[in-house]
């Protein structure tokens, strides 16, 4: 039977890419637009929060410890115990409608992220690799607002997301090099409520995607067609992470507001746009009957 309970109102603006770490039990995530990095502790309910000068699109763990973002203008080193950042590079900053957003890493350690035009309108964004030896490597170039990378088990395709096109793609994928080749579309929500947003693939290979609007997690099989549906309270979710001792807890982030978007907001979002039950918090499902794979870390 599943279960969806809200497990921290964090009261996020807008709360994206949760993390889970293995190692140490916790889940890490970004508050995007109110500049934050959350880390919580299910078996203590207890949280941490980081403050940072930029918008934040993605976190995740490092190799040699501490963690790795993207903030609005490119990718940076993150110190958990101070809070620090330091820059790795430099991206799109000349471009002022640009702003980072999700981000995974490959098995092999490579940082995936991508960036969204800031007013959700024309297609001027990159999807970009960050290497360990942390050279910076522009794979695809024509996005509206990355979202969802993840990897199938076998590392053989890679799965990407432009949710203003609601779309979601898959390529070729080579692990050796970490290049993406023969785009096609996956799956899409064109004539449906949602708006694909956040990605993670299950240990069967299966695709989960939390769609915002409808408020419903979809689960994909590995030849697009749908599998299941899941709806959750909470219509604003925007990204998913398996989680627990078993990979077998669903985390979600959410939506506090939509203001972000101006008059637009009620012509995307309809009565999504209004509050929501646990609007900016962390929602988790259980009961699902599949498992989750572990997040890599960043090999640099």
């Amino acid at each position: 039977m599943v279960k969806i309970e809200c497990v921290v109102e964090a009261g996020n603006y807008l709360g994206e890419g949760p993390v889970w770490d293995p190692a140490d039990g916790v889940l890490y995530w970004v508050d995007m637009l109110d500049k934050e990095v959350w880390r919580l502790d299910p078996r203590t309910g207890k949280t941490r929060t980081w403050t940072l000068p930029k918008t934040v699109g993605a976190f995740a763990l490092r190799e040699q410890g501490g963690g790795v973002l993207t903030m609005r203008d490119g990718f940076y080193f993150m110190d958990l115990d101070s809070g620090e950042t330091e820059l790795i590079a430099l991206v799109d900053a000349d471009e002022p409608r640009t702003l980072f957003n999700d981000g995974k890493v490959d098995r092999r350690g490579r940082f995936f992220a991508g960036g969204e035009d800031e007013i959700s309108e024309s297609p001027i964004c990159g999807l970009f690799r960050l290497d360990p030896d942390l050279t910076v490597h522009e794979l695809e170039r024509g996005i509206i607002c990355n979202n969802g990378p993840s990897w199938s088990p076998d590392n053989k395709t890679f799965y990407h997301t432009d949710s203003y096109m609601q779309e979601i793609y898959a390529y070729d994928y080579d692990i050796e090099s970490g290049a993406i080749s023969n785009k096609r579309v996956f799956a899409n929500t064109h004539d449906e409520p949602g708006i694909p947003d956040g990605s993670t693939i299950d240990a069967e290979g299966y695709l989960w995607n939390a769609q915002i609007v409808s408020g419903q997690l979809v689960r994909y099989a590995p030849d697009g067609t749908v599998d299941r549906r899941v709806p959750v309270p909470t219509k604003t979710i925007t990204s998913i992470m398996f989680g627990g001792d078993n990979l077998d807890v669903a985390y979600l982030t959410s939506m506090g507001r939509t203001d972000f978007l101006g008059p637009e907001a009620q012509k995307i979002f309809g009565e999504a746009s209004k509050p929501q039950p646990h609007g900016g918090g962390i929602l988790a499902v259980s009961g699902l009957g599949v498992r989750g794979l572990p997040e890599p870390r960043f090999g640099g």
